[in-house]
């Protein structure tokens, strides 16, 4: 019986190291029925706080089939669906007696069940089926068993749990402790989750906790941390509806000494804001320079792929007849050149809602020259390729002829701006306007207007430097890496907004986000999904916190030391931690959906520490 069960912690353990030293993250089926993945431990919220970012084995059911590929016959897992037209007098979708006409229907129905079929998630096994896992894990890192080898450590093991069993287990783990090379012990894992509650009496006390470490752990000294997550910016309830938004703002909390299970983080915690933001909110200050961009990626996409997908013009004056009203203009004024650039850049003011005193003070310059306002008219009004070469083609014999002397900034750097240089001496080079030559010309101008707007903001600030933003101001790139580069500016000016708009951070936070946005984008690409991080001090936004609900609360019972450190934790969260079980409602508690108290669900972390004789 022992050799036996040494032979199954072998299997398990080559099983395991085969998949640790594979590259890849496919998933890997382990006797029929156990689905065994790698990876990293912060893909899982409740594993998170105990895994980090170091890769981990997950081990679950494989997820049922519910049709092969290519239309073949429904998987052994998958029988229900042919059962149900067996008890309503239907044939199988795979029986060879049906004729053509009802195979055909069964075909249809069958595409209807598999569309209306929700998605499967991850799939649990049974807790002695877990525990079965972790035996062979355990046995096979302990050194001391004979029949085992000095074997290298294995990556944490995690299992998801059906919660079946009376504790309602939802994973157990394990994970190995190591003395130099050499792994002396193991820490074993259990969470444990109950479903959501208003009743605070019925929540875990602090004394509780204890209890449930000493129970495991022989009498020692203990330490109590608190953690918190409060949630600043986000979706927002308007007339009972919520409004959802892709951008997020939470903060964290840390602190020791906890008095009381939901106490308030007290200000001398450290805090450490998480800032995910994505473009487009019409909420953002930024909106009508998000608009801008879509129009400049536009047409950026159309010279990549021959399609553009023209946007809806804010303007109801076609763009040839603006930009000939614009060239009368300039012939026929005769106030100075600051002057009417100073009473354009007011007239093609957006009128929108979401201006704010910054809006309009910072990202909305006075100083627009001739392209540039040339600029604001075409992209809010041209809706083909043949707008853009007719606007153009005025504009060129506009200055052939000397029409108009137009006024550009001195580092203005698209076709232009070298035509509007070259017509000052009477010398302008032949530009064929046919093809897409009008488009990279109308980008160009895109791009070195919006450069400059982003330059005004972020020097007049006192941000940055333009030598930090050399990599996103370069002109030598292709266009294609010019508009991403962009995007990336923008995108880092939208997180600096919000948290300068929304949540009113001082100059020094400011300037050290901006300095860790801009070295994040010199070397990953684009990513609206990037969750920036900023530590402030929790006094700066206590006005936001201090009265709200946490959406995330932890106290955490700690001893040992270093490797051997073992901990016993409670959350609290406003959602359940665990996605592979579906929590039902408490029949004996009634909610008044219109109390102001929060309900809360349950997750208990307890840890044992194994160690090898």
């Amino acid at each position: 019986m022992g050799s036996r069960v040494i032979s199954s912690a072998k299997e398990f353990y080559n099983t395991l190291r085969s998949l640790q030293d594979q590259e890849s993250n496919n998933p890997l089926i382990y006797e029929e029925d156990t689905q065994i993945l790698k990876m990293n431990g912060n893909k899982i919220p409740v594993l998170n706080i105990y895994c980090g970012n170091q890769p981990v084995f997950i081990s679950e059911k494989p997820v049922p089939k519910i049709y092969e590929p290519d239309d073949q016959p429904m998987t052994k897992t998958s029988n229900c669906a042919n059962e149900g037209k067996a008890r309503q007098g239907q044939s199988p979708l795979n029986e060879d007696t049906a004729n053509e006409d009802t195979a055909n229907e069964d075909d249809d129905d069958a595409e209807d069940d598999a569309n209306s079929l929700p998605e499967l998630g991850p799939q649990p096994l049974t807790i002695m089926e877990a525990r079965q896992l972790l035996s062979w894990y355990t046995l096979s890192q302990n050194a001391n068993v004979s029949a085992v080898d000095n074997n290298p450590a294995l990556h944490p093991l995690w299992v998801r749990c059906d919660m079946s069993d009376p504790a309602r287990t939802a994973w157990v783990g394990a994970e190995t402790v190591c003395t130099g090379n050499k792994v002396s012990a193991v820490k074993l894992y259990s969470i444990t989750c109950k479903g959501s509650t208003v009743d605070k009496k019925s929540l875990i006390t602090l004394d509780v906790l204890k209890q449930e470490h000493k129970k495991r752990h022989p009498p020692s000294s203990t330490a109590i941390k608190g953690s918190a997550r409060f949630s600043l910016f986000g979706p927002t309830v308007v007339e009972n509806t919520t409004v959802e938004s892709q951008s997020s703002v939470t903060v964290d909390f840390k602190w020791s000494h906890v008095e009381s299970v939901l106490e308030t983080p007290p200000l001398s915690s450290t805090a450490t804001l998480n800032i995910r933001v994505a473009i487009g909110d019409m909420r953002s200050p930024m909106y009508e320079m998000y608009r801008e961009l879509e129009f400049l990626q536009s047409l950026a996409d159309g010279l990549r792929t021959g399609e553009t997908e023209w946007m809806e013009p804010l303007e109801s004056t076609s763009a040839v007849n603006l930009t000939k009203a614009f060239l009368e203009e300039l012939q026929g004024t005769a106030k100075t050149l600051q002057e009417d650039a100073a009473k354009t850049a007011e007239n093609s003011k957006p009128t929108t809602d979401m201006d704010t005193p910054i809006f309009n003070s910072f990202l909305e310059r006075g100083d627009l020259d001739f392209v540039e306002q040339l600029w604001v008219r075409m992209r809010k009004s041209v809706t083909s390729y043949q707008d853009i070469g007719d606007c153009l083609k005025l504009v060129t014999e506009a200055l052939r002829y000397g029409d108009i002397k137009p006024w550009i900034h001195r580092d203005s750097s698209s076709s232009l701006s070298k035509l509007i240089l070259q017509s000052y001496h009477q010398q302008i080079d032949h530009v064929s306007l046919t093809g897409v030559t009008p488009v990279h010309m109308l980008l160009e101008m895109g791009l070195d207007k919006m450069r400059k707007d982003y330059i005004n903001y972020l020097i007049g600030e006192e941000l940055t430097t333009l030598n930090h933003l050399c990599y996103f101001l370069s002109t030598e790139v292709d266009p294609q890496e010019q508009v991403i580069r962009l995007r990336k500016l923008h995108h880092l000016l939208e997180v600096i907004m919000t948290c300068g708009t929304f949540l009113g951070l001082p100059y020094d936070r400011l300037f050290l986000l901006t300095q860790s946005c801009l070295q994040h984008y010199k070397t990953y690409p684009y990513d609206e999904e990037h969750e920036f991080k900023l530590q402030i001090k929790p006094a700066l936004i206590s006005h936001f916190y201090q009265k709200e609900n946490p959406v995330l609360w932890r106290a955490e019972v700690s001893s040992g030391h270093g490797p051997h450190e073992v901990r016993t934790s409670v959350q609290l969260s406003d959602r359940p931690l665990v996605d592979h079980v579906i929590f039902e409602a408490d029949p004996n508690e009634t909610v008044n959906v219109d109390s102001e108290d929060p309900a809360f669900f349950t997750t208990m972390v307890c840890c044992s520490l194994v160690n090898f004789a």
